[in-house]
């Protein structure tokens, strides 16, 4: 029995090398957009052309390519003949009042953002104004769902604070505090980790089928919107990361039945650590890492940034419910100091790494200025600002309070100050993690 419990974490590491492996390639290309169209968007034509020729600006696959009417009649999108794969052919419908018009969208096959637009051309004589208005509006509605956005949005957030609990919780109980593996507040947070992070990534295959097929809500429920999105590379990862969550429920198992010995157990943090970096690898998969000239080195310092943002986020949150309020004296002793080491040497790697990112993704001033993205990276950056404000309080608690509170006992009236610096921290993290999950839908528009 001892040795089957020995072998099962050097299990789960192999499998989770494995499924690392099948979707370790990094993404390539920035959002696919359409370059030009034959006939040309608003041409006037004498008869309705029996196909229109769609060319991108990257390679695309025919299952990524749906085209449709205002009305919402799917229609037929083929290969042209002799062409190369950034182009698609598209049978066009019936004109109304005059109008012919096409809404096309296409789903980036490496990161799953989905690009829209629609085409319209006048047929014969000139359409009514008031029949063009019709026709804006009804293909308006054939675009994504802001409701479904936010909600991908929400998914997003609850996956990388999931991730951030699981992985940094976990660095903290093997690394700092042992005891934590016997403690319920700290099995407890661990457990609503894993939980959510399983549901957030279920949910987020779901919500991106209904995404890119301009459902509603409804439609993430729908089986053919998962069969959709797990037929793409981004569903790939999706299901690797779910699979992943899955195989971390046999990590934290055996981290609650065996408590603190088995958190220094050679084998289980050898299971645990290939769980982790292959959580951090599919998460950072379907982002911006990749795009810019140096895409490798983009993978890299996307892999730092998430593990440094684990460690500080999982190990703060665990430091604010799990240790402060038991005041214990000998824990404070140490504990605190510890995680502020470990806290001081993220924040530099999320710092470095993030420099690396931003300029990989954006690549200008001036689109760190003028696009949506860049702002969001500059609000991102100016709350980090205050958070690390938040930790210099705490920090300079540590260097001069924390052997008075351990001489007093862990009096609750000397540790009030580090917890409310503490919790400040903590909530201005949850800003932080709300506008990175806006910055994975943004386009980056360089």
């Amino acid at each position: 029995m001892t040795r089957r419990r020995a072998l099962l974490p050097l299990l789960v590491a192999v499998l989770a090398a494995f499924l690392c492996g099948v979707v370790g390639a990094s993404p390539a290309a920035a959002h696919t957009e359409l370059v030009r169209s034959a006939p040309k968007d608003g041409a006037r034509l004498a008869k309705a052309p029996d196909h229109l020729t769609l060319t991108f600006d990257e390679p695309v696959d025919l299952g990524d390519v749906r085209a449709m009417t205002p009305d919402g009649d799917r229609l037929p999108v083929t290969r042209p003949p002799h062409t190369s794969t950034d182009t698609v052919r598209i049978a066009t419908g019936r004109p109304t009042n005059g109008t012919l018009s096409v809404v096309w969208s296409v789903v980036d096959m490496e990161d799953g953002h989905a690009s829209s637009g629609r085409l319209t051309f006048a047929i014969g004589t000139p359409a009514s104004a008031t029949g063009a208005q019709e026709h804006a509006d009804e293909a308006a509605a054939s675009s994504p769902s802001p409701l479904v956005r936010r909600a991908l949005v929400a998914a997003r957030w609850a996956g990388y604070l999931a991730l951030a609990l699981f992985i940094g919780g976990l660095a903290f109980v093997t690394l700092l505090w042992p005891r934590g593996a016997e403690t319920s507040r700290a099995r407890a947070l661990l457990t609503l980790a894993w939980v959510c992070g399983l549901v957030s990534t279920v949910a987020s295959i779901g919500l991106q089928g209904a995404y890119v097929s301009f459902g509603g809500l409804r439609d993430a429920l729908r089986p053919a919107s998962y069969v959709e999105v797990l037929t793409t590379e981004p569903g790939v990862a999706l299901a690797a990361r779910g699979l992943l969550w899955v195989l971390a429920a046999v990590v934290l198992s055996a981290l609650l039945q065996g408590g603190a010995p088995a958190s220094r157990s050679p084998g289980w943090r050898v299971g645990a650590l290939a769980v982790a970096l292959g959580l951090l690898r599919t998460t950072g998969m379907r982002g911006h890492n990749s795009e810019g000239s140096e895409p490798a080195w983009g993978a890299v310092a996307d892999l730092v940034h998430l593990l440094g943002a684990a460690l500080w986020i999982g190990g703060l949150v665990m430091l604010t419910v799990a240790v402060l309020p038991r005041r214990e004296p000998v824990e404070l002793a140490a504990v605190v100091p510890g995680y502020s080491r470990l806290a001081a040497v993220s924040v530099a790697a999320i710092a470095v790494a993030g420099l690396v990112l931003a300029w990989q993704v954006v690549g200008s001033y001036d689109a760190l200025l003028h696009t949506s993205y860049g702002q969001l990276l500059l609000v991102k950056g100016a709350v980090l600002g205050g958070v690390l404000v938040a930790a210099h309080f705490s920090r300079q608690w540590v260097r001069t309070r924390l052997d008075l509170a351990v001489l007093l006992r862990g009096d609750a009236a000397t540790v009030r100050p580090f917890c409310y610096s503490v919790a400040a921290e903590t909530g201005l993290v949850l800003v932080v993690l709300a506008v990175t999950s806006l910055l994975v839908t943004a386009d980056p528009g360089q």
